[in-house]
């Protein structure tokens, strides 16, 4: 049995892992973090892991290696398309994953880390650009504004009713919305639409400009309310 720790920053996508092995006898999640704190508890916590992390959690590289080496664990990065795979595996990393990789992939990698290997990702994975997306890009064209901007919710890990609260509307409407969604993206349930959006460039990089825009948004509207009562 390969214990291996999950730590991103993307709930959404944490979950998508878990589904993927839990068709995996050979390999099991031990823990799943969602900040830096929390990996580096899980990793001396459960010495002679897989720890499967993503970049984005900024770990201080040279402390985290070391510490791999000292628990006798193996880290695997999941890197954004735009990162260099190679910069990774010259800090003593055993592996890396984009984060579209497909669940086939994540496996092969996890077995071949676990077997004392180096897991390079395939080339081509980080070779297509949002214009090669073709499907990305079908899909994105049939999307409407709103629909979009469920979508960078649902990647942000929200729930209906949050959504319906932030885009000020009823679950029913959102659920309405969902079914639309999956119809023209092909997908069964909200995380299957959240990994075929991150699996798809142009549509990740849509999601997390819109996502970003309502943020500012939001804060922008609260600052002026904020100002409104101070005035009042």
């Amino acid at each position: 049995m390969t214990k291996i720790i999950l730590a991103d920053v993307q709930p959404i996508y944490r979950a998508g892992i878990a589904r993927v092995l839990s068709n995996e006898p050979d390999l099991h999640i031990v823990a799943q973090c969602s900040d830096m704190e929390r990996t580096l508890h899980a990793v001396t916590t459960f010495p002679a892991s897989l720890v499967l992390f993503s970049s984005a959690l900024q770990p201080e590289w040279q402390r985290f290696t070391l510490l791999l080496e000292t628990m006798g664990s193996r880290g695997i990065v999941i890197a954004e398309n735009t990162e260099a795979a190679s910069t990774f595996l010259q800090m003593g990393l055993h592996g890396v994953l984009f984060r579209g990789s497909s669940g086939q992939l994540l496996v092969g990698c996890l077995r071949t880390v676990a077997s004392g290997q180096v897991c390079q990702p395939v080339l081509q994975e980080n070779a297509m650009t949002s214009s090669e997306d073709s499907v990305g890009i079908r899909v994105r064209e049939r999307l409407t504004p709103k629909e979009m901007r469920i979508i960078a919710l649902i990647v942000q890990g929200c729930k209906n009713r949050e959504i319906a609260f932030r885009l000020k509307t009823t679950e029913q409407v959102i659920k309405n919305y969902l079914r639309s969604i999956y119809d023209k993206t092909g997908v069964g349930d909200r995380l299957e639409l959240a990994l075929f959006i991150l699996h798809h460039r142009v549509l990740a990089e849509a999601a997390s400009e819109l996502g970003a825009t309502m943020e500012r948004e939001e804060t922008a509207r609260a600052n002026s309310l904020s100002q409104l009562d101070e005035s009042a």
